[in-house]
């Protein structure tokens, strides 16, 4: 099986919601933050990458049909040398709303006292604050911009029809026609909100 879908969009764009819904239209499994916790050697195997080292990403991705989220989606460029006729899913949100749910919960947690208690938050850890966002996670601009460079980047790297920018609050449709399937009768999934995630990581409700 090989990797036909690299998403390239930042954790907390409806990511949790992408892997659900490109699972139930046949694209599954779909890699996830979710997967590097079931897999105990992948969070190293990811260290590794963000420190510049060589990976394996066949074997690390062996399997998998589709892949969304961080660490994935930092490494959207490696994953198309590799993945050579893989499509790309951008999944985007309105930066504002982005940036609460961010520091509401990924920001937050990785900031807590033991936010590097085990492999994969440690992971995490060095790529949010020394990959992704090498500055001050507490600057609204200065994340924003990160946000909205990386889409520029993206956009202006893959062109149509390889690329779909996507908001998971458009449904099913612009998704399925993109990948060429049938669209669902099933209401399309919207998972992890906010609170979900922080019910799940055991952080106190807002």
């Amino acid at each position: 099986m090989i990797l036909s879908i690299v998403g390239a969009g930042f954790g907390r764009t409806g990511t949790y919601s992408l892997k659900a819904a490109l699972e139930h239209i046949g694209f599954a499994p779909c890699y996830h933050m979710e997967d590097v916790k079931k897999n105990t050697e992948h969070p190293e195997i990811w260290r590794a990458a963000v420190r510049n080292e060589s990976v394996d990403w066949h074997a690390l991705l062996d399997g998998y049909r589709a892949a969304v989220d961080w660490p994935v989606s930092f490494f959207w460029r490696e994953l198309l040398e590799v993945y050579s006729d893989a499509k790309v899913l951008l999944s985007v949100r309105d930066p504002d709303q982005w940036y609460t749910s961010m520091s509401n919960t990924i920001f937050e947690l990785l900031k807590a006292e033991g936010s590097r208690d085990n492999s994969q938050r440690s992971m995490t850890h060095e790529l949010i604050f020394d990959r992704v966002f090498p500055g001050n996670t507490d600057d609204k601009d200065y994340v924003l911009g990160v946000f909205r460079s990386h889409i520029e980047t993206v956009q202006q790297s893959v062109s149509a029809p390889r690329l779909l920018v996507y908001d998971v609050k458009q449904g099913w449709a612009p998704l399925c026609e993109f990948l060429g399937v049938v669209v669902p009768k099933q209401e399309f999934p919207h998972r992890n909100a906010t609170r979900e995630f922080r019910e799940a990581t055991q952080m106190k409700p807002l």
